[in-house]
């Protein structure tokens, strides 16, 4: 559809809108009592969250982010999927899987009684997809809009036999200085250090950031709180269908060689995702569904 379509179709009077992005991506404008988001619909990717009255946008969206076909676009809450991070076949698939790389449907539209507003997007198989992983498949993505966010990974196995997956929502959140905040609620919980060889630690008090991080954390849903004194505020993220979460931040290094971050946005975000990564695998048998989660929200 086009812009006009969509408009006509799921448009909602002062609530939701679509319109031609950065690179003629579609994009939804979301405006709901109790806060605000914007949606792409190239990848099915939250791309910004503000509730009423903040400030700053919980989630980081880089300036130099890419927006087009061939590329995630670098913020926001990216789809991770059917895998999460390397292709666990080692067939040289892309990293995180291929539906952010991919135009998703408009599905539904809805103002709920309260004030929220839901949109939903969809992707299914097509022949290029099965070359990639021989399932048929509906994923859906379902935001829902207000003082909270509620994102919701829904995979449908519609083929007739077991599917196995892994993936995360991927979300970027903005920080006023990385080197200054606090992520909790994962203390006591064991991890993979994958910059440390792949080691297996356990998490000792809060994490704080002073170098390049990233780090699985097994068997856990809890939810996590980013204490950001730098921009006085704190980040709550409630996750479900998760037994994992992952923390990451590049550093400098690797921020420097990405073509689609400044040199210094490493300070300002990081990554906590919520996940089935590591040995938090999934499988669906045929006919059935998973839906991974989040709520996200000031505290």
């Amino acid at each position: 559809m086009n812009i006009e379509q969509l408009n006509a179709e799921f448009g909602i009077a002062g609530k939701l809108s679509f319109f031609e992005g950065k690179g003629g991506v579609t994009m939804a404008r979301i405006e709901a009592a109790g806060g605000e988001a914007l949606v792409s619909c190239q990848g099915g990717q939250v791309l910004l969250f503000k509730p009423a009255g903040a400030v700053e946008d919980v989630f980081f969206l880089s300036e130099k982010a890419h927006y087009g076909p061939t590329k995630a676009i670098k913020g926001g809450a990216p789809v991770c999927w059917p895998w999460f991070a390397n292709d666990p076949e080692g067939r040289g698939r892309p990293n995180h899987g291929f539906v952010r790389n991919r135009p998703w449907d408009v599905r539904a539209s809805e103002a709920l009684p309260d004030g929220r507003v839901r949109l939903s997007l969809g992707v299914v198989d097509t022949e290029d997809t099965r070359a990639l992983f021989a399932h048929a498949f509906d994923l859906e993505l379902e935001v829902t809009v207000g003082a909270r966010i509620d994102i919701g990974l829904i995979t449908r196995n519609r083929s007739g036999e077991p599917m196995t997956i892994t993936g995360a929502l991927h979300s970027y959140y903005r920080v006023g200085d990385v080197r200054r905040i606090a992520v909790g609620g994962l203390e006591g919980v064991s991890f993979i250090d994958k910059t440390d060889g792949g080691k297996v630690k356990t998490q000792a008090g809060a994490i704080t950031i002073a170098g390049e991080t990233d780090r699985v954390f097994l068997d856990t849903s809890a939810p996590i709180t980013i204490d950001d004194p730098a921009l006085g505020r704190k980040i709550v993220i409630e996750g479900s269908g998760s037994r994992s979460a992952v923390v990451w931040n590049p550093w400098i290094d690797v921020s420097t060689s990405m073509s689609d971050l400044e040199d210094d946005d490493y300070e300002v975000f990081v990554c906590v995702e919520t996940a089935n990564a590591g040995t938090d695998i999934v499988t669906i048998p045929p006919g059935g569904e998973h839906r991974l989660g989040m709520v996200v929200g000031l505290g």
